[in-house]
């Protein structure tokens, strides 16, 4: 992960965090790789992983276990709703940049519609609107 130096790590973490838990890559209710190993994959501080794990908790995104570790939420609606949350700041970052160079809104779905089934596109814009 490369991240942004206009914003705090911790914020960014908050976003891949986030984007792992949409793409599934956390599963509901799984457990959550340890700070530490968080840490080391990230290269950051511990710290900035928990912060960031604080505000995952305030959302109920995750859950920590005294013993266990963290996990993610077993909540479907709520990762829903993250996904939706994360999916409509793209659009909205999107439309913003379309109308800002001129584009129709014909314009802007053609060039969508074009990028959908693209190859080589990943999940960059999510990422993006995660914060990631």
């Amino acid at each position: 992960m490369q991240f942004d130096s206009t914003q705090p790590i911790w914020l960014q973490l908050i976003g891949e965090f986030s984007r792992r838990i949409v793409a599934g890559e956390w599963r509901p209710g799984a457990r959550i790789p340890a700070v530490r190993d968080l840490a080391a994959e990230l290269q950051v501080n511990p710290n900035t992983i928990q912060r960031a794990f604080a505000e995952l908790e305030r959302e109920q995104l995750v859950r920590s276990e005294r013993t266990s570790g963290r996990f993610v939420t077993d909540d479907a609606a709520r990762i829903s709703t993250l996904r939706r949350r994360l999916v409509a700041d793209a659009a909205d970052a999107f439309s913003s940049r379309a109308i800002g160079v001129g584009l129709s809104l014909t314009e802007a779905q053609t060039l969508l519609e074009a990028r959908w089934d693209h190859d080589d596109h990943d999940d960059a814009a999510l990422r993006g609107a995660a914060g990631g």
